[in-house]
C-alpha cells in the first residue's frame, strides 16, 4: 500500500477568512482522529491570510477518499458555501 500525501489550497473571500478558518480548524480533530490519517497540518500564510493550506498525508488513497466522503467534510461543505474563491488538491507521492 503507498501512502498518499494531500496538498490542499484553499482562499477565502476577503470577507470570510474568520469564518473559513474555524470551519477548516473544526476538521483537524476530528480528521486525526480517522482510520489512515498519518498526518493533517493546517497552515495559513504569513502574507495572505485568506490563503490556507493542507498538509495531509495518509496511508492509502482508499482511506483518504473515505475521508473526502465523511459527513464532518459534508458540514465543512454547508457551512462554507460562497466563502471560498479557490480550491486546488494535489495528490502527491513521497519519493525522496
Amino acid at each position: 500500500m503507498t501512502q498518499l500525501t494531500i496538498i490542499a489550497n484553499i482562499h477565502a473571500q476577503a470577507d470570510q477568512v474568520a469564518l473559513l478558518r474555524a470551519e477548516l480548524l473544526k476538521l483537524v480533530p476530528i480528521t486525526r482522529a480517522e482510520a489512515g490519517c498519518l498526518q493533517y497540518n493546517l497552515h495559513q500564510d504569513n502574507d495572505n491570510p485568506a490563503h490556507f493550506t493542507f498538509v495531509e498525508r495518509w496511508e492509502s488513497r482508499e482511506l483518504w477518499q473515505t475521508h473526502m466522503n465523511a459527513p464532518h467534510l459534508a458540514a465543512y461543505m454547508a457551512a462554507t458555501e460562497g466563502a471560498v474563491t479557490e480550491f486546488t488538491l494535489s495528490e502527491m507521492t513521497l519519493i525522496a
